[in-house]
């Protein structure tokens, strides 16, 4: 089962993710997402556990509960859903969003 955890302390590693769920059962894996830009943590991340039972408990237990004086949500992971592409300009093909004269 996937398992999104989010409101997490930009301290938290991935290590870290992977100790709060081993309790529960056997983790997959732990991945903390991070800002391509900045390298720095996004906040939240993505834990995978095989067996549903364990991880069905994980969520409960820890949902809401304090890491680092934030209290941490966890809940199932939703499939991505497909999105369309972003545009680089305004629906007259500009880029930029600046103000074009049309005299």
């Amino acid at each position: 089962m996937n398992i999104y955890v989010s409101n997490l302390s930009f301290n938290v590693q991935e290590e870290d993710l992977r100790g709060f769920f081993t309790p529960y059962g056997e983790v997959t894996t732990a991945k903390i997402i991070y800002d391509s830009a900045t390298g720095r943590s996004r906040g939240f991340g993505f834990v995978e556990m095989p067996d549903n039972a364990s991880a069905a408990k994980a969520m409960e237990e820890l949902n809401q509960a304090s890491v680092e004086g934030r209290n941490i949500n966890v809940v199932e992971a939703k499939p991505r859903e497909e999105r369309s592409p972003r545009s680089n300009g305004d629906s007259y093909g500009q880029r930029g969003g600046g103000y074009k004269k049309s005299w």
